[in-house]
């Protein structure tokens, strides 16, 4: 049994959380690279953390180990949700998750359908109306939002728009106060961000238990009717599946999907008319842009990672962009090669973790396939698309939520209008 390669340093001034918040990529590269490795370890939220780059020590991580490795109690995501499927550990989690799914699965699924395929067609048909060149992270955040409060909370921005631009303004106040310091204070004139948000959050939970009270139709209604460990468990759910999470996560796929296929006629015909492809490529997207960086565990144990010991009280923090890379398993890794899911990484979807991986992975993949799937086939069949101006910094920003840190602007033309010139290119 190795030691892990590196240094847990020593409390508060070994700390390495600051270096590793501005830039978690370049981090993980640097020490990669140091430790001819991808497991390491060094102090981070000023506890020795071990962290895993490589899709061997992740499918130990989050499958085989799970029991081993808890979600932390004090993470701030319990301060602001409350205990949740994603914030709690052992049997809870496994009722919790065994109560929700179906809600995301079969029926449910299939119901939600119509209202998905309306909501992308509305807020897209007009990319390309104005003439000018679209933020396109911004349409597709909208997309989003209006996506997640019609599908979970019943409401629909046509038909409730004062309400809808409440809970909009809401989520992004709690979702602010959710990634700044968890401080409470509040002063005549100010008051810190963490305050704004829980303002937002009783705000909406007013509105969410009205909901619960009186919705008897579509998500809410079903979630109420749940078994449910408490009364409070079910507002709490609906707050977390709210959240400006789920949008900005939609959003930066649907971005690094538009700048994928930038300027790629030939690409993006192929993804229309071959399914297998466009699958294909969307997971592409999706093992080079994570939406997420990565997540984080307590080691509840003694234990091993990748073969390195790690101890008891350690933190463990997966980092989905570098387990995507690892060349071990996704050869040329840094390319974007479509090709590759119908080649050598046929059948290993399960190698990749954006939305977590294993018993404690994401509630709603095949409804974020679904949103996904919606929204790029309504691209693909109706526009060209192209950067514009042709020369932009496409570099990327990988906290809270990846995104290019400028956001890139994109003209669209309809495929029964002029095409794209073809020497822009992405």
């Amino acid at each position: 049994m190795a030691k892990l390669p590196g240094s847990a340093g020593v409390p508060v001034l070994g700390d390495k959380s600051l270096e590793f918040y501005r830039d978690p990529v370049s981090f993980c590269r640097q020490r990669i690279e140091k430790h001819r490795g991808r497991v390491f370890q060094c102090r981070v939220l000023n506890r020795p953390t071990a962290f895993v780059c490589s899709v061997q020590g992740m499918r130990e991580l989050l499958c085989e180990k799970s029991n081993v490795f808890l979600k932390d109690p004090t993470d701030l995501m319990t301060n602001m949700y409350g205990d949740t499927v994603v914030t709690t550990n052992g049997e809870e989690a496994c009722l919790l998750r065994l109560s929700l799914t179906g809600l995301f699965t079969g029926s449910c699924l299939k119901s939600s359908h119509d209202y998905i395929t309306s909501v992308c067609e509305r807020c897209l048909k007009d990319l390309s109306l104005s003439g000018r060149p679209q933020c396109v992270y911004s349409a597709f955040k909208r997309l989003g939002t209006e996506l997640v409060l019609g599908l979970f909370l019943n409401v629909r921005a046509e038909e409730q728009p004062e309400l809808f631009q409440e809970i909009m303004q809401l989520c992004t106040q709690h979702w602010h106060g959710l990634i700044s310091a968890p401080v409470n204070v509040k002063v005549p004139l100010w008051s810190s961000g963490f305050s704004t948000a829980l303002e937002a959050r009783d705000r909406l939970m007013d509105i969410i238990k009205d909901k619960l009270e009186n919705e008897t139709q579509g998500f809410v209604g079903s979630l109420g009717s749940l078994p449910l460990p408490d009364s409070s468990s079910a507002s709490q759910h609906l707050l977390l599946f709210i959240s400006a999470l789920i949008p900005k996560a939609l959003a930066s796929l649907l971005t690094s999907f538009t700048l994928a296929l930038s300027g790629d006629e030939q690409t993006r015909r192929r993804a229309m008319e071959d399914p297998e492809y466009f699958r294909a490529v969307l997971l592409e997207v999706q093992r080079l842009w994570p939406p997420f960086i990565g997540g984080r565990r307590i080691a509840d144990q003694d234990s091993t990672l990748a073969g390195f010991h790690v101890p008891k009280d350690y933190g463990v923090i997966y980092i989905s962009h570098s387990v995507h890379r690892d060349p071990e398993v996704f050869q040329q890794p840094d390319s974007f090669l479509p090709e590759r899911w119908s080649g050598r990484n046929a059948g290993q979807e399960h190698f990749l973790c954006s939305f977590g991986n294993g018993p404690r992975s994401c509630i709603g993949p095949k409804l974020n396939d679904v949103f996904l799937k919606e929204a790029c086939m309504y691209l693909l069949k109706n526009y060209d698309w192209c950067l514009d101006p042709p020369s932009q910094d496409l570099e990327y920003k990988w906290l809270p939520v990846s995104r290019p840190a400028d956001p890139p602007s994109i003209s669209f033309t309809r495929l029964d209008h002029a095409r794209c010139d073809g020497s822009d290119t992405g």
